[in-house]
Order: structure tokens, then sequence, then C-alpha cells
């Protein structure tokens, strides 16, 4: 019998810009007529119901047209992880970044099956993994297998099948994680999130503050984050010095990338933290 994956805490999300689809859920809306939540009034001939008639806005309006409240629908979403499983994504500072997409993983899917939302993963190295392909489905407990197999992965290769994640969401509107090292060259970043423009993306940066740090001086074995390939070099004070300077410019792109298209990235440079991930959506 295989062990239950551990337990994480769920957070809570909404999105921005209203929910598209048509099964009844928890997230605003701009369409429907009949919920809930007051939107607005429209004329009597684009929603005909005498019932929700204004009779104040009615003699208020310049053209004299009889004028109807109108009222948001909530409804569901899909969320879904599009991991990078890439050999960076085996490396081991505090944690091993693998761990922590497995915790996301998880909590993202039971959020989303707690929320009434579809869940779905798309897994991607060199190229987008049909055995790490999820549709979005509402079936409960898949957040916590995938969590297994994540944390079993011995990551090889490359990133650069996250460009072809886009092909394999839905085509409504989604709620769409991001999860990665972002290791991959801004060119090619900027293709992935070009193709994923559709969709609501929030970019989830697994970081370890260890592999930022520089190494001490001396000789040193420095492994390149995607292919593994190692090359043994003398660390001297003008090297960490350069070290540094080449992490901040990266930091810098990633940020400039990001504001380009309006995208306000969730760091996990500590682990998973649930209440991290809750306050990005309520600061945001």
């Amino acid at each position: 019998m295989k062990p239950a994956a551990p337990a994480v805490r769920e957070f809570h999300y909404r999105v921005r810009h209203g929910a598209a689809g048509h099964v009844p859920g928890a997230h605003r809306s701009r369409r429907g007529e009949a919920g809930l939540e007051f939107r607005g009034h429209v004329p009597l001939t684009q929603a005909p119901d005498t019932r929700r008639i204004d009779v104040h806005a009615s003699l208020r309006d310049a053209f004299g047209q009889w004028q109807v409240r109108v009222f948001s629908e909530r409804k569901a979403v899909a969320v879904v992880v599009i991991a990078d499983l890439s050999a960076s994504m085996g490396y081991r500072g505090v944690r091993r970044k693998l761990d922590v997409l497995a915790d996301f993983t998880q909590a993202a899917a039971e959020s989303a099956w707690r929320a009434g939302d579809s869940f779905g993963f798309i897994g991607c190295d060199g190229q987008m993994r049909r055995d790490w392909l999820l549709p979005p489905t509402r079936r409960r407990g898949l957040g916590s297998l995938l969590a297994q197999r994540l944390r079993r992965l011995d990551p090889r290769g490359s990133a650069l099948g996250l460009a072809e994640a886009a092909r394999a969401l839905p085509h409504r509107r989604a709620l769409v994680f991001l999860v990665s090292d972002f290791h991959l060259p801004i060119a090619d970043l900027e293709a992935v999130l070009g193709g994923l423009a559709h969709h609501e993306v929030v970019p989830v940066m697994v970081w370890d503050r260890q592999e930022f740090d520089p190494p001490r001086n001396g000789l040193t074995q420095l492994a390149d984050p995607e292919s593994g390939e190692q090359t043994l070099v003398w660390m001297r004070p003008a090297l960490r010095e350069r070290w540094r300077a080449v992490q901040a410019g990266r930091r810098a792109a990633l940020q400039a990338l990001f504001h380009r298209h309006r995208l306000d990235p969730l760091v996990l440079d500590d682990g998973y933290r649930a209440d991290a991930v809750s306050a990005h959506f309520v600061q945001g």
C-alpha cells in the first residue's frame, strides 16, 4: 500500500476579471441576469423581466426607457497548474524544489475542489509530457496522487516544453499557475507567456535561497541548472561580486518580463506556505 501524501493546507484564490463559464460556482462573473450580486441596470429590451424593473432608475433615464436590475451569477473556473519538470527543479537546498511543487500542486487541487472548481495539471520538460497531462476534472484526491508522483520524479532536460502547454488548456479562460524556477532564457519565457495570454496567469517562482548564494572563496564546482554540466572554477572576491551582479540582473529581467505581461509573480523561496499564497490574491 502506497503511503498517503502528507497533508497540506489549502489556500484561497480569486479571479480578477470574472469567471466566464456556465457552471455555477464561487467566483464573480460578468454573465447572467438572475444572480444575487447587483451588477447594474440595463434596458428592459436587453433583460425582459418586468419583475426586476427599477422605477426610480427608469424615471432618471435620459431616453425614457424602462430600466431593469441585473445581478451577476457566481460561476466556476478551471484551475490548471503548468509545471516545470526540468533538471533544475531537482535542486535541493533548504528544500527540494520538486517537493515544493508537489505541496503547491496538492494544495491547489484541494483548494479548487473546495471552491467547486475543476483542476488540471500539465507537466513539461523538454516537451509537454503526455504522461503528466491531466485535463480539468472535479474528481477529488488527484492532487495527493500527483504530489506522490512528483516527489518520486527524477527530473531531466530543459523546460522548453512549457511553450507547448497552452495547446492543452481549456478554450474558456482559466486560472493558470505557471510553476517554475524560471531558468529559461528570457526570449523563451516571452514565448511561453505569450501563448498563455488568453488566460489569467500567476507565475509561481520556486526558488531556494541557497541557490543564489555565491560559493565560498577557493576551488568550487558549479553545475548548469538545466543541463547538469559541471565546471570547476576558482572562486575569488571579484568573481563573487560578478556572481551577485548576474543574479540581480536576472531578477530584474524577470520582473521586467512580468511587468510587460501585466503579471504579478508569486515567489516561493521558503517552501509552500498557504498564508503567503492567499495573501498574494488579497494584496493583488
